[in-house]
C-alpha cells in the first residue's frame, strides 16, 4: 500500500470556514482578549484561518436539561433533532436492516475508544471502559474479527482495553499490530505483551523523534494555561483544551499554531476539544481500515460487511471509506445533531454496548438456525 509523504504541505491546511460572529456570541472573546489582540496582532491568525471557529463547532456543549413539573425537557430535542435522526437513524432500532445486509456475510467490527467504548471525561487518563463493556467487546471478538482504532498510542489503548483477542491500531492508524501470519512486506516483526510474534505496520515511524521534540515543547508552551494537557501518542501529539476556560481556547490554538510553523512536515487537526499534531502523510483511520481489511483477507471479498463505530471527527475518514465503497456501515456515536459520513447513530457508549450485545445475539441465532 503506497504512502504519500508530503514535505511541503502547510502546517494548518484543514479549516477554511470563516468566523461567524453570531456563532461566537457577544460574550466571546472576552475584553481581556480584545485587548490582547491589540497588543499582539498575531492573535488574529487562528481567527482569520478559521481554526478558532473549527474548535468551537467541533466541541458542542453538553445538552442542558430543564425541569418543568418534575419532567425533564431537553431544549435541543426539537424538529432539528428529529430530522437528524431521520437522516442517521438509531443503529439499534434499525438493526433489522443491518442484519438483513449482514446475512450470510463475514462481519468485521472496528471501534474507536474514547467516547465510544468509554465515556468522554475531563481527564483522559480516567477514560476507563466498564467491565460490562469489556465483556461485550470480548464476546464480539469471539464471532467477528474486531479492531480498536484510536488516536491514543497503541500501547495505551491496549492497556485500557486489555483484551488479547483484538487487533489494535494506535495514533489514528499509524501504529497497527496484526498477527504474524498476515503477509505484508510493509510490516516489521515484533512481539506483543504476551511475547507472541506479531507484525507491526508503522507508516510514520520516521516522525517519532520530531513528535517527541514537539511534545516537549508544547508542554512548556502550554504549562501556564490552566487546564491544558499535552499527550505524546508516539506518532502524534494531542493538546487537550477540555479543562481550559473557553476564553483561553484562542491562546491554546495560537501557541500551537505558531510553534508548528517551524515544522512544515507536521499538520494540525482537531477533534472533540483536542488539537492533534500529526505527520503530513496520507494516512488516517480510513486508511487503517483498508489496511486491516487487506490483512484479514477481506478487502476483495464481496461476502464481508465492515462496521465502524466512532464518535469524533477523526472517525469520519473511516466512515467515508465505507460509504465510498458502498459496502459496510459507519455508526456515529453522538447525542447532538452533526453532519457525518456515517449511516446510523448511537447516542452514547451505553447504546454502543447494547448494539454490540444485539449483534452477538443475532449471530448466535444465525449460527443455531444454520445447523
Amino acid at each position: 500500500m503506497d504512502i504519500n509523504i508530503n514535505k511541503t504541505s502547510p502546517v494548518l491546511p484543514e479549516p477554511t470556514t470563516p468566523v461567524s460572529k453570531s456563532r461566537l456570541g457577544s460574550s466571546f472573546p472576552s475584553r481581556r482578549f480584545v485587548s490582547a489582540r491589540r497588543k499582539n496582532p498575531k492573535l488574529d491568525d487562528v481567527r482569520s484561518n478559521g481554526w478558532l471557529e473549527a474548535m468551537i463547532s467541533s466541541s458542542p456543549p453538553r445538552k442542558r436539561l430543564v425541569k418543568d413539573f418534575n419532567v425533564e425537557i431537553a431544549p435541543e430535542d426539537d424538529f432539528a433533532q428529529r430530522a437528524w435522526m431521520l437522516k442517521y437513524p438509531s443503529a439499534i432500532t434499525s438493526f433489522g436492516h443491518i442484519a438483513a445486509q449482514a446475512k450470510d456475510k463475514k462481519i468485521a467490527v472496528f471501534l474507536d475508544y474514547d467516547g465510544t467504548l468509554s465515556p468522554i471525561v475531563d481527564d483522559p487518563d480516567r477514560a476507563i471502559m466498564s467491565d460490562a463493556m469489556r465483556a461485550a467487546v470480548k464476546d464480539v471478538a469471539k464471532y467477528f474479527p474486531t479492531a480498536i482504532i484510536s488516536g491514543r498510542s497503541r500501547d495505551k489503548v491496549y492497556e485500557l482495553v486489555g483484551l488479547t483477542e483484538l487487533y489494535y491500531a494506535g495514533s489514528h492508524g499509524m501504529d497497527i499490530m496484526t498477527p504474524a501470519s498476515a503477509n505484508d512486506t510493509n510490516c516489521i516483526k515484533s512481539t506483543d505483551q504476551q511475547g507472541e510474534e506479531v507484525n507491526l505496520f508503522q507508516p510514520a515511524k520516521e516522525f517519532i523523534p520530531v513528535i517527541e521534540e514537539v511534545y516537549k515543547n508544547l508542554v512548556e508552551l502550554t504549562k501556564s494555561i490552566k487546564g491544558a494537557k499535552v499527550e505524546n501518542h508516539k506518532f502524534c501529539a494531542s493538546v487537550h483544551y477540555r479543562n481550559v476556560d473557553r476564553e483561553d481556547w484562542e491562546l491554546v490554538a495560537q501557541r500551537v499554531h505558531d510553534h508548528l510553523k517551524q515544522y512544515p512536515r507536521l499538520r494540525l487537526t482537531h477533534g472533540r476539544k483536542v488539537l492533534e499534531v500529526r505527520p503530513v502523510i496520507e494516512w488516517n483511520k480510513g486508511k487503517a481500515v483498508e489496511f486491516l481489511l487487506e490483512s484479514l483477507g477481506l478487502s476483495n471479498d464481496d461476502d464481508f460487511l465492515p462496521i465502524f463505530i466512532g464518535d469524533d471527527k477523526t472517525d469520519e475518514d473511516a466512515f467515508k471509506v465505507l460509504r465510498d465503497r458502498e459496502h459496510g456501515f459507519g455508526i456515529l456515536v453522538s447525542s447532538v445533531p452533526k453532519e457525518s459520513n456515517a449511516f446510523y447513530s448511537l447516542r452514547d457508549p451505553s447504546e454502543v454496548k447494547k448494539f454490540l450485545k444485539t449483534l452477538v445475539k443475532w449471530r448466535k441465532m444465525e449460527d443455531s438456525t444454520s445447523i
